[in-house]
């Protein structure tokens, strides 16, 4: 067994607290059945939010998925001048058998131009 790092990312439309809550969800949930995870799995997660959305704290909706006894934290992403709006990001640690190369990183609506280059993506366009 081995200390992993899973990233992933969503964009979303608008920054509503709901709509928050269910694009992480969304993320979270497709990052544990894209890797073979459970929740005891994890370690960490780090999130991060730009500074355009305000309506509320992305670990909230992974404690809605179960995350309760699993470190969460919130952070406020670099604002850099033509980065994308609405980003939502993510670094899990995790406890797992999988080789760094089998890691299966996650990317959401638009924010599947942010790295292309990873195996799993998913647009809305």
């Amino acid at each position: 067994m081995a200390v992993r790092a899973v990233r992933g990312a969503t964009q979303l439309d608008v920054d509503d607290e709901q709509h928050m809550y269910d694009r992480v969800a969304e993320l979270v949930t497709d990052v544990l059945e894209a890797n073979g995870l459970g929740v005891d799995d994890f370690i960490s997660i780090i999130f991060t939010a730009t500074g355009d959305l305000h309506s509320a704290f992305p670990a909230f909706a992974a404690r809605q998925l179960g995350f309760t006894d699993v470190p969460l934290m919130c952070a406020r992403e670099l604002e850099i001048v033509g980065g994308m709006p609405r980003v939502v990001r993510l670094m899990a640690h995790v406890e797992t058998d999988l080789s760094r190369a089998e890691i299966t990183h996650v990317y959401l609506h638009g924010a599947a131009h942010l790295r292309r280059d990873l195996t799993k993506v998913r647009t809305d366009e």
